[in-house]
């Protein structure tokens, strides 16, 4: 993958080279192979490479063969070999960004309808002198933006954009949203004036600045369920995950994967295994907390596919350490724990490769976490009036013990009004009462729930819509990238994506097993001790580390003179939040976790523009 970046000025004076420059260093991390820029009027565009595909040609930013379209490309085509067997263009590289040229050539925009893989780009047209920036389906790959009368400023990570839009500032509508889901929700970001493209969009900028944005892919709607055994379910969902397999091999570099020993990351090696003339080479983290800890089961599938395995180990000084420099590269709060460790997996794994494929994806598609056994309480909560259900609910949440984790999420969930409100509250640090407790002002309404089938099916597509791209897909790239790692998920491929969104819930969670269809295809790869073993999940043992090692640093952070989000955050509620936990009485991680990556990233980020540190 890569870095881009550019602009696109519509008074019609000249963009400084410097300008396009500056913005490139911001993101040569991304691409250390190569960079590149090119200017014309009123329109630069910048590059760093990551050589994946023709890692010796195809250098950036790249002219059409009839010189009108120039693109600045992050991203790779999987099927661009099949496309360019079928095009009659003049080609002059193996790669495949030349491919995408030669598609927006034959048919403008309508070209994205052909591209199977994950990509963010901008085409500049030279015939209408206009801009398009492009985002894959899934939302895998970052593309930002900042549009206002006397430009258009794009990249694939804010801190590019900070040379020409100057010091960044908190976008307080967004905070409530941050605090509610530790992520920002497409098409906002923390940052005022800077906006994501939402996945499976097109934005079109005319030279004099008309925007037009729209959506170029949506997952099938609920009525376009199929009417399917659930035996031929599991036959088609293997046979769409194999070919997601065989499309994200593609590469002229060696490609490894990650392995955590769970079910999907397991598969997906049991499936690349089978592609390779070689051993693979696979990767896990290790935390030293036998709760979280999944190295032994994932040495177990490294033996029996004859991988080259690898193992990283974090703890809370290494965690400490690497925290701010990372919050920089995010561009955001940290919004897992778990991101530092996929950082040091990345950093890790580029030793040995220089693309790894993972298994996100599958639990947002498949229904593959706790809260779906209980999808359906989403929707019928709302039978009981709020100011029955609500008080009953808290009183439950608050006389329940430390350990029962799972009820009190449930319990705070299901005291939310609306069903959309209960959806984000499976995954909510705080509820929208205390959100607007602690603001001091009242939460803006969620947007209304999707047309959906059941809970099962509501869940998976706002997940799907929210929780994968704008958290987790966001956490992997920003992660892999500031190790100048490219990582695959063959469970985002969209064919998968739209079978998957069309199978009936009833094959994702089977007599109470979660993703029991995805189990049961990974039946046929691996042995039932990795396939039927408890979902332990990705986790940082934080709350220990938060009543041990990471104590004093949590209260010097939230409740110094010097904290940021003090200003923005009643101090009290922070204060108990503290004391409620390093006491033992209640396990607040999740919530001190948000806070806490708030102020990191409100001192590394919002008063400071410097470089990344450490990305040289």
């Amino acid at each position: 993958m890569c870095g881009i970046a550019g602009v696109l000025r519509f008074d019609g004076q000249p963009v400084d080279p410097a300008l396009v420059a500056a913005m490139a260093d911001r993101l040569e991390h991304r691409g250390p192979d190569d960079r590149g820029q090119w200017l014309e009027s009123s329109v630069g565009l910048g590059h760093t490479r990551l050589s994946i595909i023709d890692p010796h040609g195809s250098p950036q930013p790249m002219e059409s063969a009839d010189g009108r379209f120039h693109i600045t490309f992050n991203g790779e085509i999987f099927n661009y070999r099949e496309l360019r067997s079928r095009l009659d263009y003049p080609f002059r590289t193996n790669g495949d960004t030349e491919v995408v040229l030669a598609l927006f050539t034959a048919y403008g925009v309508q070209a994205l309808q052909h591209l199977r893989g994950q990509f963010a780009f901008a085409v500049y047209d030279r015939e209408t002198g206009g801009v398009t920036l492009a985002r894959d389906r899934m939302g895998i790959l970052p593309l930002v933006y900042s549009l206002d009368h006397a430009s258009l400023t794009f990249g694939s990570e804010v801190k590019a954009l900070l040379p020409a839009i100057g010091e960044p500032r908190l976008d307080e509508t967004s905070l409530a949203h941050y605090l509610r889901r530790r992520a920002v929700p497409a098409p906002d970001t923390l940052y005022a004036g800077v906006r994501k493209l939402p996945p499976g969009h097109v934005l079109s900028v005319s030279a004099s600045g008309k925007a037009d944005l729209r959506a170029y892919w949506t997952p099938p709607p609920p009525a376009q369920v199929m009417r399917i055994d659930p035996q031929e379910a599991v036959d088609l969902v293997d046979q769409r995950l194999q070919d997601a397999v065989r499309d994200a091999m593609v590469a002229d570099v060696p490609v490894g994967s990650y392995l955590s020993g769970g079910v999907d990351s397991s598969l997906i090696v049991a499936m690349a295994s089978r592609l390779t003339d070689t051993p693979m080479h696979t990767f896990c983290a290790s935390f030293g907390d036998p709760r979280f800890d999944e190295v032994e089961h994932a040495r177990r599938v490294s033996d029996l596919f004859g991988t080259n395995h690898h193992e990283v180990a974090l703890d809370a000084s290494g965690f400490q350490d690497l925290w701010p420099r990372l919050t920089v590269h995010r561009d955001a709060p940290v919004s897992e724990p778990a991101d530092i460790a996929v950082f040091l997996l990345a950093q890790d794994a580029r030793q040995h490769v220089k693309v790894a494929l993972s298994g996100e994806g599958s639990d947002e598609l498949f229904a593959g976490y706790p809260k779906y056994r209980f999808a359906d309480l989403t929707i019928r909560a709302g039978l009981v009036p709020a100011a029955v259900r609500r008080p009953l609910l808290h009183l439950a949440e608050r006389a329940a013990p430390t350990s029962a984790t799972r009820a009190r999420i449930a319990a705070r969930a299901l005291m939310e009004g609306s069903t959309a409100e209960r959806a984000v509250g499976w995954f909510a640090p705080f509820t929208t009462t205390e959100v607007a407790a602690m603001l001091g002002r009242p939460m803006a309404p969620e947007p209304p729930a999707p047309p959906h089938r059941d809970g099962i099916d509501l869940l998976c597509r706002m997940d799907l819509a929210g929780w994968l791209p704008d958290n987790l897909l966001e956490r992997g790239d920003r992660m892999s990238m500031a190790a100048s790692l490219e990582v695959r998920p063959p469970f985002l491929d969209h064919r998968l994506v739209e079978t998957a969104m069309r199978l009936p819930s009833d094959v994702k969670v089977r007599d109470g097993q979660t993703k029991w269809v995805v189990k049961e295809v990974a039946d046929r790869y691996l042995p039932q001790s990795i396939t039927q073993r408890r979902k332990v999940g990705f986790k940082v043992p934080l709350d220990a580390w938060f009543r041990t090692g990471m104590r004093d640093l949590s209260r010097d952070l939230l409740l110094s003179s010097d904290s940021i989000t003090s200003s923005w955050i009643e101090p009290s509620a922070v204060r108990a939040l503290l004391d409620s936990h390093t006491s033992g009485r209640r396990n607040e991680e999740a919530r001190l976790w948000t806070l806490l990556s708030l102020e990191q990233w409100a001192r590394t980020c919002l008063r400071s523009t410097a470089e990344v540190p450490g990305s040289h």
